[in-house]
């Protein structure tokens, strides 16, 4: 839905149409903000979920339809305009307002202006990445691309072993195909999950016929007649291949922030609490920010966290800081993921944990690990356990703790244990 005319004005200009720009468009209005906005989005379509791409899309259990958030009536009734299938390519500002330039030469005038440009996929960083059936999801146009070439595929050869690689390499198992995921480092889900989870999800997928190789990398793709046939690894053998999906982490998009002369680092656009950028204007949200931890148990420091409920948190606290009531982002991180029939529920951070307590059996694939510091709770890794997870992400959220010493014991039910954390005051 993208608009016919070529100029344009907005109290507030939300850059970028995904999970960060279309929360903090519904945080405007539901914090009482009338102002017109002005939502520009690159992709053809309007703002849709992303989740069901690496999993559900992919098997056909979602038409496209099903995915889009909202109709144009939605828009025209909270007064947004949707700008769909362009960029803003430039922006000027300064205290009293700018106006930003898109690459089909639109001219948008805008008193308040936030990013929420996401981030782009990184690239296979090997010779014949640019073969035909190389793929890399995070756009719709991404998976309608994948789709029909996993539904035929023999031997698929995933290239990371994070969450969106594992979510495919389940899809692809299911398929039919015959999966290998070639990771890296000495784990899965290196970044984000504690050792006791990698080992887990690791012996969970290979129960399920996937192939998993770590310490290992792909250092050339080999192709025929412009198209992958195989990929040689790093230990000298070569796998027959008919797709290769690429899941090695993404880049976060900062060139506008920086053209305007906002603090960037490689993780990001820099941003406080209150998700405002560097000159104290603009606010920036989602997968392009990086900001403090907002667990005040997780560790200290400046983290970019991709999730959508972190997107959309986040893009809370930016709509709040626009309409002149900043409030810290302070929420407890949480996390799904839905690989195949394996569902994993984090919420918290589980880094720099000094103890874990395993509750349950973890080769039942019903089990919830809870990380500890200092005897402090600080995260839950559930799988196939929801009760656990939602007993301490709701503790989290309050401030409370579990002990360790009575945690694994699963004739009790976590909610009982719940209790105040140690030098805390009562809530």
């Amino acid at each position: 839905m993208a608009s016919d005319e070529t100029s344009g004005s907005a109290g507030t200009l939300v850059v970028g149409a995904g999970q960060a720009g279309i929360s903090l468009v519904t945080a405007l209005r539901e914090l009482g903000d009338t102002q017109p906005v002005v939502l520009v989005g690159d992709e053809p379509e309007p703002p849709y979920e992303r989740p069901p791409l690496s999993k559900s899309y992919l098997r056909g259990e979602h038409d496209r339809a099903s995915l889009v958030f909202h109709d144009a009536a939605w828009f025209a009734d909270l007064g947004v305009e949707l700008v769909t299938g362009d960029a803003v390519v430039t922006i000027a500002r300064d205290a009293a307002g700018g106006s930003a330039m898109t690459a089909a030469g639109r001219t948008i005038a805008f008193e308040r202006l936030a990013l929420a440009t996401g981030a782009v996929n990184r690239a296979l960083p090997a010779e014949g990445a640019d073969l035909d059936g190389i793929h890399d999801v995070r756009t719709l146009a991404d998976a309608d691309r994948l789709a029909p070439r996993l539904r035929s595929a023999r031997a698929v050869v995933v290239v990371g072993g994070g969450f969106i690689g594992l979510e495919i390499a389940a899809g692809a198992r299911a398929l039919g195909a015959d999966v290998t995921v070639v990771e890296a480092t000495d784990r899965l889900l290196g970044r984000a999950a504690s050792p006791v989870l990698s080992d887990a999800v690791r012996a969970a997928h290979e129960r399920r016929g996937t192939r998993i190789l770590l310490g290992t990398s792909v250092v050339r793709v080999l192709g025929e007649g412009g198209r992958v046939i195989g990929v040689e690894l790093s230990d000298g053998t070569t796998l027959p291949v008919d797709v290769v999906v690429v899941g090695i982490g993404a880049v976060p998009r900062t060139d506008l922030a920086e053209r305007l002369g906002l603090l960037v680092e490689p993780r990001g656009i820099v941003v406080d609490e209150c998700a405002r950028a560097s000159d104290g204007l603009t606010v920036a949200a989602g997968d392009c920010a990086v900001g403090p931890n907002p667990f005040d148990r997780g560790q200290p420091g400046s983290m970019r966290l991709e999730s959508v409920p972190h997107a959309t948190d986040q893009a809370r606290a930016a709509a709040a800081t626009l309409t002149g009531r900043p409030t810290a982002y302070d929420r407890v991180p949480w996390f799904w993921s839905d690989q195949g029939d394996l569902r994993l529920q984090m919420a918290g951070l589980p880094q720099g944990a000094d103890e874990v307590v395993v509750r349950g059996d973890v080769a039942s694939e019903h089990f919830s690990l809870l990380s500890y510091r200092d005897g402090l709770l600080i995260a839950v890794e559930s799988v196939g356990s929801p009760t656990d997870y939602l007993a301490v992400k709701r503790a989290l959220e309050k401030g409370m703790t579990i002990e360790a010493d009575s945690a694994a014991d699963t004739s009790v039910p976590l909610k009982r244990l719940i209790t105040r954390a140690r030098g805390t005051r009562p809530s």
